[in-house]
């Protein structure tokens, strides 16, 4: 069998690094540098007539809080395999949110995950991240059907409604059917087998992080002076996460995917487009550009548990 010599599996490991946190910092740079919805000049002058300290400190809260919880959840679903400390949760997390940066819908954040855990495991890994993101899936479809609800959006409501009796009942009359030896019937043994005290506290945490996430959305239009109802506010954030977040799309495209899905309901209610813009994209910049650069770091330093 023909084998790659030590060091240059050393200097691949490296580009293979080198390509993932240096095409992480292009797109960043790229979305940010030539967007030309974003009018910085304006945004620098509400930053000078606001600038608070505190003010800063707080928004900053939510976003270390928002992904603090994704890291717990993490902790929380990885001990079914083994049981990892916070400060291995956290560069797990990280490094895979990095990985996955511009592959479509995060997907490279699951093999990100996959490759702390012996090869073994690759597939249990894959499947407790799928229940890790598809918690906070059902939430925004939960919180965003209410809010479509509020704002008087009753047809689609109905729509939605109707499409998840049909996936309810279509899950029971069809799970034995297997594909390539897998079935929902399956899925669903393997789901119970997780303890339900994990299956608890993730769906806690999961309703935190949405609460910090939504929430930082709001006291954002309030500092760009965004003057309308709590209840209607809400309504249209979480209409807005849940309508971008069934969109196909790429992590570094994410502000850009919500802030036009956006602009639509929030331009509905009277607010200017550039407000909607800038803050979906500081949205996205709060909530994975800075986590990427601290998950570049793990990503340089990380050494597979997967056999050559």
């Amino acid at each position: 069998m023909f084998s790659i010599p030590h060091k240059a599996k050393q200097f691949l490991t490296f580009l293979i690094k080198l390509l993932i946190v240096g095409g992480a910092f292009y797109f960043i740079y790229d979305q940010l540098a030539n967007n030309e919805q974003l009018d910085w000049n304006k945004f620098l002058e509400l930053l000078e007539r606001k600038k608070s300290f505190w003010g800063i400190l707080f928004i900053l809260s939510f976003s270390f809080f928002n992904r603090f919880f994704e890291i717990l959840k993490w902790q929380n679903l990885a001990q079914v395999i083994e049981k990892i400390s916070l400060g291995k949760a956290t560069e797990q997390v990280l490094a895979a949110l990095t990985a996955g940066l511009f592959t479509p819908n995060g997907i490279g954040e699951y093999a990100g995950k996959a490759l702390y855990f012996p090869k073994k495991n690759t597939g249990e890994i894959v499947f407790l991240n799928l229940i890790c993101n598809g918690i906070q899936m059902i939430l925004s479809v939960l919180f965003g059907t209410i809010g479509l609800w509020i704002l008087g959006f009753g047809k689609w409501v109905l729509v939605i409604l109707g499409i998840f009796c049909f996936l309810f009942l279509a899950s029971f009359l069809f799970k034995k059917i297997k594909i390539k030896g897998y079935s929902l019937d399956k899925l669903f043994k393997k789901i119970n087998e997780i303890p339900k005290t994990i299956h608890q506290k993730n769906i806690f945490l999961a309703i935190c992080r949405y609460l910090i996430f939504s929430h930082q959305y709001y006291f954002l239009f309030l500092a760009f002076d965004v003057d309308l109802p709590y209840w209607t506010l809400m309504a249209t954030i979480t209409a807005v996460y849940f309508l971008a977040s069934s969109l196909p799309t790429f992590q570094f495209l994410d502000f850009a995917v919500k802030g036009s899905v956006a602009v639509y309901f929030f331009g509905n209610l009277g607010v200017n487009e550039w407000i909607v813009v800038f803050i979906s994209t500081l949205m996205w910049f709060l909530n994975v550009v800075l986590p990427v650069f601290i998950g570049s770091f793990y990503v340089f330093k990380f050494k597979s548990k997967w056999k050559s």
